[in-house]
């Protein structure tokens, strides 16, 4: 057995149900930002009224959090996966380098750490896709199986 093939095995027995707990994480944590900002609309606004490239695009402040909580849900259910997260990649970018630029990387607020750690996941599972728990691996193993028969 070679070396590629061990690490194969040991990446669907072990990491992938690691991963699917930062997957849900990750879908959960998008999907309650999402409702955050339908539920209060002036934390997004504000960004948006400060820059002066933004304010030409204003009706993104609606688009937004609709787009985290349907990525959000494609994320958690691994349906989708990366179309979820090329959703969101976008998004986090802009809230990296228009909401935390003022405040500056080290200023003390967790919230430029938090949205570099979800960029950092949805790079991941833009690479990894949904894993094999997921909706995604369901429905690759059922058209596998129409194909056979």
């Amino acid at each position: 057995m070679s070396f590629q093939h061990q690490l194969t095995i040991f990446h669907h027995n072990f990491c992938s149900k690691w991963l699917v707990i930062f997957r849900v994480a990750l879908g959960l944590s998008l999907f309650v930002k999402g409702i955050q900002f339908v539920q209060n609309n002036a934390i997004i606004s504000e960004v948006f009224h400060e820059s002066i490239l933004l304010q030409k695009y204003y009706w993104l402040q609606t688009l937004i959090p609709w787009f985290h909580m349907l990525g959000g849900v494609f994320i958690i259910l691994g349906l989708w996966t990366r179309w979820g997260v090329v959703i969101q990649i976008p998004i986090l970018i802009g809230a990296i380098l228009f909401t935390h630029s003022k405040t500056g990387v080290y200023a003390g607020q967790t919230n430029w750490l938090f949205s570099v750690i979800v960029l950092f996941f949805l790079f991941l599972f833009l690479l990894e896709g949904g894993g094999p728990m997921s909706w995604d691996n369901r429905i690759k193993k059922a058209k596998r199986k129409e194909r056979t028969t």
